[in-house]
């Protein structure tokens, strides 16, 4: 029998209204000045003045310099935030950026060392700061995850902390938090829970638990996705979604994501495209060189997105996962061709040498790609 282990944020509370939880894990983390991580926007649209509240008789402070795709150098700024306001704890507001930078500062405020010595996998020496997240997009899983993705500018790759030091404390996943999240985000933020359930199922590590969270929340998310983009107040929907990635992330976070993803950190380090659009954009190709490796995941996955593949061979209901999942893409308007993001086609060659390095992710991917066949994927995608 395989042996695999199963890691997630040491606290999960979910549902509408779980944010007045808030207070009694301040204190159960004993945490007496926290710092919030957030970003302009969240605070200018009141979502952070709904926190604060919940603070009442606390010292505490705010940093807002949180970007997308955030840089190393917001690590640093916010972790001088950090140390010079005497925090002892961090409340993330926001979705995986704000997340991934608490997470970061969490470990890097107490290391005696450069940032740059941290990203890896496992160079983390020890717990740091208690973290508790607070989700506003349902998308990126990373309130249950030991990962933060940081953006190597000189480099123009995304590089990434893996520790299990990172895992927060507490996650509070209310549905409510996610309402402000325009159409657009929303459907970037749900494709993107897409394809972590997706990656995980199909991953060589996947293991019967991370199969069930995988397979449930492609359903969830195939359903109420296009629900929550048509009517960004429609609260069931939010609530199903912001479960959904949380499901995938629990998934992804052990089983690990793939050649998506892969493929995808190029588009962000280069052109700054959003985690969630470019993993969109280069799903349906990879899920095209993926599926004869795993046909019958495929089958399963085609289920999950409501096709009814009974009377199919493995192969037909492999190519309606495909076909499925592009017209839910479709549906929310994600944007297709990398052409469309002005990137030259000259560059796809550049663009597959950094994503073949990748071999954290590229491992997990049932299918095995080299250099030439992801610069195929690049130029079918183009």
């Amino acid at each position: 029998m395989t042996i695999s282990t199963f890691k997630i944020a040491n606290k999960l509370v979910t549902g509408k209204g779980s944010t007045e939880v808030l207070p009694d894990e301040i204190k159960r983390l004993q945490i007496q000045n926290p710092l919030i991580v957030t970003d302009e926007v969240l605070q200018k649209v009141g979502v952070v003045d709904q926190i604060l509240p919940f603070l009442k008789g606390l010292t505490y402070g705010i940093f807002t310099g949180v970007k997308p795709d955030p840089e190393l150098s917001i690590v640093e700024d916010c972790t001088k935030v950090f140390i010079e306001g005497n925090h002892d704890g961090l409340i993330a507001i926001g979705g995986g950026s704000a997340i991934d930078i608490a997470k970061s500062v969490s470990v890097y405020a107490g290391f005696d060392g450069s940032l740059s010595e941290l990203i890896g996998t496992d160079l983390v020496p020890h717990k740091g700061a208690p973290i508790i997240t607070l989700p506003t997009t349902a998308g990126t899983g990373s309130e249950v995850t030991n990962i933060s993705i940081l953006s190597d500018t000189e480099a123009q790759l995304k590089k990434g902390i893996v520790s299990d030091y990172l895992l927060p404390d507490v996650a509070i996943v209310a549905p409510e938090m996610t309402l402000t999240m325009p159409p657009s985000v929303t459907a970037a933020s749900g494709v993107d829970a897409l394809v972590h359930a997706i990656e995980a199922y199909i991953s060589v590590h996947a293991s019967p638990i991370t199969d069930a969270l995988a397979i449930y929340a492609i359903r969830m998310i195939s359903e109420n996705l296009p629900k929550a983009y048509a009517n960004p107040n429609h609260l069931e929907a939010r609530e199903k979604m912001a479960t959904a990635s949380l499901m995938a992330g629990m998934a992804f976070g052990n089983a690990g994501v793939g050649a998506v993803h892969a493929l995808a950190y190029p588009l962000g380090g280069r052109y700054h495209i959003p985690h969630g659009v470019s993993n969109a954009l280069l799903l349906p190709y990879v899920m095209e060189w993926n599926k004869i490796a795993c046909m019958e995941r495929f089958r399963d996955i085609a289920t999950a997105l409501g096709e009814d593949v009974r009377s199919l061979s493995e192969a037909e209901a492999a190519d309606k996962a495909v076909l499925s999942m592009k017209r839910l893409c479709t549906t929310v308007n994600i944007p297709t061709g990398l052409r469309s993001f002005d990137i030259p086609e000259t560059a796809l060659s550049d663009m597959a040498e950094d994503a073949s390095k990748i071999e954290r992710l590229l491992n997990n991917n049932p299918r095995q790609l080299n250099k030439s066949e992801i610069e195929q994927i690049y130029q079918s995608a183009y």
